[in-house]
C-alpha cells in the first residue's frame, strides 16, 4: 500500500470504548463498533457513505503497543489491525445492517491476514465488539452466513472484545475523499462505494457523513 509518502503526524489520544449518552431525557445512545478488513482507507469510506453513521475514524485496534504509529503497525509486530471505529445512530441504522455492509461490501471475510494487495496480520478481518449484545449479534450473523453458504470459502473473521481504539494519523482520515484519483484508491476502494450504492440503495448516501 502506498502510504509512506507522507510525513509523520502526532497520534491522537486513544478514543474511549463507548460514547457518553445524551443528557436529554429519553435520548438514544449512539453506539460504537470497530471493524477491521484490510486497508482502513476503503473501509472508512464505505461507512462514511452509510446513512445513520455519524462518524467513521481510521485507526488501530487489537494490539499491545500503547501508542502505535502507522510505521509500527505496518511491521505486523504490534498485533494491531488497521481498523475503523464506526459510531452510529441505532434509530437510523442497525448493527445488523452495518454487518451486512461490512461482510458484503467493505471487504472479503474469507481472506486470512490479507485483503487484495495488502498482506499481513495488520490486514486481518475482525469485528471488535463493545458489549456482549454486540458479540451475540455478530456471532449470530456469521453463523447465518455460514449456514447459507454465502461465500465459497470459510469466513475467517475474528470476533473479539474491543480494548482500546487508537485513531490513526491525520493524513489517513477521510483519505478516499481527499485522494479520489490515487491509483490504489481507484483500483481497490472506489469500486466498494459503487457496490454499496448498487447493493444497498436505501442505506447509501452520496455525501459522506
Amino acid at each position: 500500500m502506498i502510504k509512506r509518502l507522507f510525513g509523520k503526524f502526532t497520534l491522537a489520544a486513544a478514543l474511549p470504548l463507548l460514547l457518553a449518552s445524551s443528557t436529554r431525557s429519553g435520548a438514544v445512545r449512539e453506539q460504537v463498533v470497530v471493524f477491521a478488513g484490510g486497508c482502513f482507507w476503503g473501509v472508512e469510506a464505505v461507512f462514511e457513505h452509510v446513512k445513520g453513521v455519524t462518524s467513521a475514524v481510521s485507526g488501530y485496534a487489537g494490539g499491545t503497543t500503547r501508542s502505535p504509529t502507522y510505521e509500527e503497525v505496518s511491521t505486523g509486530r504490534t498485533g494491531h489491525a488497521e481498523s475503523v471505529q464506526v459510531v452510529f445512530d441505532p434509530t437510523q441504522v442497525s448493527l445488523e445492517q452495518l454487518l451486512q455492509v461490512f461482510f458484503m461490501v467493505a471487504h472479503d471475510p474469507t481472506q486470512r491476514n490479507r485483503q487484495g494487495p495488502d498482506i499481513g496480520t495488520q490486514y486481518r478481518s475482525a469485528v471488535f465488539f463493545a458489549d456482549p449484545s454486540q458479540q451475540r449479534a455478530v456471532q449470530a450473523y456469521v453463523a447465518e452466513l455460514t449456514k447459507k453458504k454465502a461465500f465459497p470459502q470459510p469466513i475467517v473473521t475474528e470476533v473479539v472484545p474491543l480494548d482500546v481504539f487508537h485513531p490513526a494519523e491525520a493524513y489517513h482520515q477521510g483519505y478516499l475523499g481527499r485522494h479520489p484519483s490515487q491509483p490504489y484508491i481507484v483500483i481497490n476502494d472506489a469500486p466498494k462505494l459503487e457496490h454499496l450504492r448498487r447493493a444497498f440503495p436505501a442505506l447509501y448516501r452520496e455525501t459522506p457523513g
